[in-house]
C-alpha cells in the first residue's frame, strides 16, 4: 500500500493527513459531508462559533456509529445462533444410520 499527503478542509480549517492511496476518497467524502452537516446546524441552531456545529456533528455520527455497531453485534449473535442449529442439524443427520 502506498501512503502519500493529501490536503482536506473541515470547518473552514485545512488539514493535512497521511493516508494510503485507497482511503483517500474515504477521507474526502467524509470532509465533504462533515461539511454539509455544519452547513445544516448553522442553519438550524444558533451557536458561537464553529466549535459548536462541530461537537454536534461529532455527537449525531457519534451516535450513528453506536446504532450501527449495536445492530451488528444484534445480528452477530442471531446468525451465531442460526449457524449453531444448522450445525447440530447437520450432525444429528451424520450420526443417524442411513436408510
Amino acid at each position: 500500500m502506498s501512503e502519500f499527503s493529501i490536503s482536506i478542509t473541515v470547518a473552514d480549517r485545512p488539514y493535512k493527513l497521511v493516508v494510503e492511496k485507497e482511503q483517500e476518497e474515504l477521507f474526502r467524502n467524509a470532509a465533504k459531508l462533515i461539511d454539509r452537516r455544519i452547513k445544516e446546524y448553522s442553519g438550524s441552531y444558533s451557536f458561537k462559533d464553529k466549535q459548536d456545529l462541530l461537537a454536534m456533528v461529532a455527537l449525531e455520527y457519534t451516535v450513528s456509529f453506536l446504532q450501527n455497531e449495536q445492530a451488528t453485534n444484534e445480528s452477530e449473535i442471531i446468525l451465531n445462533k442460526k449457524l449453531t442449529g444448522i450445525d447440530n442439524a447437520l450432525n444429528e443427520l451424520l450420526k443417524s444410520p442411513s436408510a
